[in-house]
This record gives structure tokens, sequence and C-alpha cells, in this order.
């Protein structure tokens, strides 16, 4: 099984999130540098609500969603604090959502996940509902960009292989056009310091680690 919301609530509430670094991800930042990034725009797991933010400044129709309340109200105080209150966010459950029925949300163009895959490693049934749910609010022909941690290098968190994204999106409906290494950049926080051990902060205090870059475009 997954997380409870109350163990990430934790983690926004006690700050103890290794993956808040204070800005968006680099490579997120290039996607939408390279073009990558179009129209309606869904960032699911947004935690600190970085990508939200940052595309949301640029003019972006965005909507930050994630399972944990607190990650929710961070990521608002967070937007407030950079200057872009317009920038909007929902508690939403996105496993859940794939034995709903329902679909509040409405369809987007661009789905980024920005370390939200990897959390399933070791929950099967929850990742498959999920890529349901991806399925199920991606426009035809849209694309999903997932950033996950790769099990290549040591590290921390949830590290998977490149081969369990290619399984989740082989089915039907799905086309991955690209899966790269690529790089994460967390901290290191009470939760993670035992297996962070080997890791040399930068002078700004964040981790390099390794991870894949997938860009999957939603068949017609």
């Amino acid at each position: 099984m997954t997380q409870a919301p109350e163990v990430w609530n934790s983690a926004y509430d006690n700050d103890t999130a290794p993956w808040i670094i204070g800005e968006p991800q680099p490579a997120i930042v290039e996607l939408e540098r390279s073009g990558r990034i179009r129209g309606r725009v869904l960032d699911p797991g947004t935690g600190a609500g970085e990508h939200t933010i940052a595309l949301t400044a640029l003019g972006y129709d965005v909507l930050g969603v994630d399972l944990a309340p607190s990650a929710v109200a961070y990521a608002r105080r967070n937007a407030a604090a950079k200057g872009v209150p317009n920038a909007r966010f929902e508690v939403v459950d996105m496993v859940a959502l794939a034995e709903s029925g329902d679909n509040p949300l409405g369809a987007f163009d661009t789905i980024v996940d920005s370390a939200l895959f990897h959390v399933f490693v070791e929950a099967p049934e929850a990742r498959a509902a999920y890529v349901r749910t991806l399925h199920e609010l991606c426009e035809p022909g849209g694309h999903v960009h997932i950033l996950a941690l790769s099990d290549s290098e040591a590290g921390f968190g949830p590290r998977i292989g490149a081969d369990m994204i290619r399984a989740a999106f082989a089915g039907p409906g799905w086309d991955v056009e690209e899966l790269r290494p690529d790089h994460y950049y967390g901290r290191i926080t009470e939760v993670v310091a035992d297996s962070a051990a080997d890791l040399t902060p930068d002078e700004s205090g964040k981790v390099e680690l390794a991870a894949w870059l997938a860009r999957i475009r939603r068949a017609d």
C-alpha cells in the first residue's frame, strides 16, 4: 500500500520533506524551455507547488494537486510568498480517482509528474490505478512527463528502474516516446539522513540524485 495522507502531512508540518528545495527541478524547467509543455497543465503530487508556481508565473493554465492537505496548504503559502497568489491547488487522491468513476478535474494537454510515480514502487495495484487516472485526465495526443528517482545509483527515497515505467505504460492508449537518464535534486533531512550518508550537498545544500525522465503520449 501507499502511505496515508497523515504521513505526507507530517513531512510538511515538520519541514522534513527531502524533496523541498525551494525551486523547480531543473529537468522540468528545461521541459518548458524546450517547448514540451503546452495547453492546460496538471501537476500531480505537487508537494511544495514549485512547478505549478513557476508555470503559472509564465502564463500557463496549471492545476497542482496533492493527496496531503498539508502539502496543499504549504503550496498556497509558497505561492503567496513568491508573488504568484493566483497559482491553483487542490487536495486530490490520484489513485482514488481511478476507482471513483468521476472526473472533477477535466482534461489536460500536459501532465508533469515530478517524483510521484516512483512512490508506487512497492504498490503495483496503486501504480496501475494511478496510470488509469493519468489516461482519463490526459487529452488524446497529450503528454505525460515523468521525473522519477532511478535505482541506477545509490541515493535515498523510492528508486525505480526504467523497466517499471515502460511496463506501466505498455498497454493500449500509450506511446513511450522517450525515456532517458536525468537528475533530480533533493536535500538531506532527518528522514533520509541514514541512506544519504554518502551524498555530499552542494553549496546551496542540495544533493544530486540519478533519475529517469520519460515523455509518454496518450494515443488518440
